[in-house]
């Protein structure tokens, strides 16, 4: 399961732009604020307790080294992992910096996955409304379409690669800590700013709200 919600996350979320062409951008805010919510969640009752019960005491500095590298990222990719997506009416071929930036920080989300399972949930949540909202971007950036699906289901391989690499890869284990501090860094950022952008003017309402504390709930639960 590790491997496949991630995985699948991606594929469903691309199917219901494909079929439903879903126009109610309120309910993907919502959808946005409540990943967002139960992914820092995740981030804070379970990851960030593990790297600092190692007793490292350069934990701090890889965590803004991740909120520094996302970003950096963020910079190429225009904030697509947390649902802003900007480009041309009509493109003609697949925006490779959005591409390589969306399917690095996609892979080294899978990092930290081997050791918590939960996290695989949290991740699939965050990836649904992104593969919908990148998804609709490319169609009506009129994107050809087996470009789309290259972009899509690439994207979607790169968590379960990244959980991969961390499984089988024995040098990476030698800096397990230190990678998911970085991890830690990516999610606090990415996280925290959906939180912040998933309503119009950075308003909060009692839907808004009422999601972040289901998310909130719910990981304490996991």
């Amino acid at each position: 399961m590790n491997y496949l919600l991630p995985l699948f996350s991606v594929l469903i979320g691309y199917a219901i732009a494909l079929v439903l062409k879903p126009k109610n951008k309120t309910n993907l805010k919502l959808l946005l604020a409540f990943s967002g919510s139960f992914l820092l969640s995740l981030t804070v009752m379970h990851l960030l307790p593990e790297v600092y019960e190692s007793h490292n005491h350069d934990i701090g500095i890889f965590i803004m080294l991740g909120i520094l590298f996302q970003i950096l990222l963020e910079f190429f990719s225009k904030g697509a992992e947390h649902g802003h997506v900007h480009g041309h009416p009509n493109m003609t071929h697949i925006p490779w910096l959005l591409f390589i930036s969306l399917c690095i920080h996609a892979f080294l989300e899978g990092f930290p996955v081997g050791n918590h399972n939960h996290l695989a949930v949290g991740i699939a949540i965050h990836h649904l409304p992104i593969a919908i909202i990148l998804t609709t971007f490319f169609i009506n950036s009129h994107l050809n379409k087996k470009a789309i699906f290259a972009f899509m289901l690439t994207f979607a391989l790169m968590t379960p690669l990244g959980t991969l690499a961390s499984d089988y890869l024995p040098v990476l284990n030698d800096y397990h800590t230190q990678i998911t501090a970085v991890v830690i860094g990516i999610l606090f950022h990415i996280s925290s700013t959906i939180i912040f952008e998933s309503s119009e003017g950075h308003k909060f309402n009692i839907a808004k709200v009422s999601m972040i504390v289901f998310g909130i709930i719910l990981a304490y639960f996991v």
